[in-house]
């Protein structure tokens, strides 16, 4: 005898009510090439690395398993926005900070010397160690910063120490000077450089009448 209140192929097994529908392969592939240009998972992985953080520790601060983490990263899979928000706030950035197409970065910035300003070391000083340029302008995101350095000739007392995060580097192109970091003088000549930890204060000064320049680069 047939059996009554069946409709269509009677051997096709029948999804649980409630049970979710799995979402189909193109459109998967849809969603994963059009996340591909953002890069969302080499980004989460250098937020993460430069928080020194593990997998297992970013899990402890996302309330997510470092598995997942992993897949996330190596973009095996892509996260909802409300787990990327949570991501997001551990590293204090907003969602768009993902969402930038990487395509799209000027990845080549040009410098023109006819195009770079001058500024002085201290606006509205009639006397300053130096002068600058900066030569990356036009890079967006920066990783750095670089800078063209002109030093001038001033009495030791009017030195102002200065200090920003990160480090430095200068590469002394031309005379002579003496950079002091934390108290500490260095005397350098033209083809010496020196790195530093730019957090500690320090300042430069001019120990020649000759022409002193020099290449500056400073990293966050």
């Amino acid at each position: 005898m047939a059996a009554t209140g069946m409709t269509g192929n009677p051997n096709k097994q029948q999804a649980a009510p409630g049970a979710k529908r799995s979402e189909p392969t193109s459109s998967k592939e849809t969603v994963a090439g059009w996340l591909k240009p953002y890069s969302i998972g080499e980004k989460l992985k250098t937020l993460r690395l430069r928080k020194k953080l593990g997998l297992v520790e970013l899990g402890r601060h996302t309330g997510l398993s470092a598995a997942l983490l992993s897949k996330l990263e190596r973009s095996k899979l892509y996260p909802t926005l409300p787990t990327l928000a949570r991501i997001a706030t551990v590293f204090d950035v907003g969602l768009d900070h993902f969402f930038t197409d990487e395509r799209k970065r000027h990845l080549v910035a040009v410098a023109k010397r006819r195009d770079r300003q001058r500024f002085p070391e201290r606006p509205g000083k009639s006397e300053v160690s130096y002068f600058f340029e900066t030569l990356d302008y036009g890079a967006t995101p920066r990783k750095l910063n670089a800078y063209y350095a002109e030093f001038q000739r001033i009495a030791k007392e009017k030195l102002k120490p200065h200090a920003h995060a990160g480090a430095e580097l200068l590469y002394l192109t031309s005379g002579a000077l003496v950079v002091t970091i934390g108290g500490q003088g260095y005397d350098l000549e033209a083809g010496d450089s020196i790195y530093f930890d730019s957090s500690v204060p320090h300042t430069y000064c001019k120990s020649s009448e000759n022409l002193c320049t020099a290449l500056i680069v400073t990293v966050p």
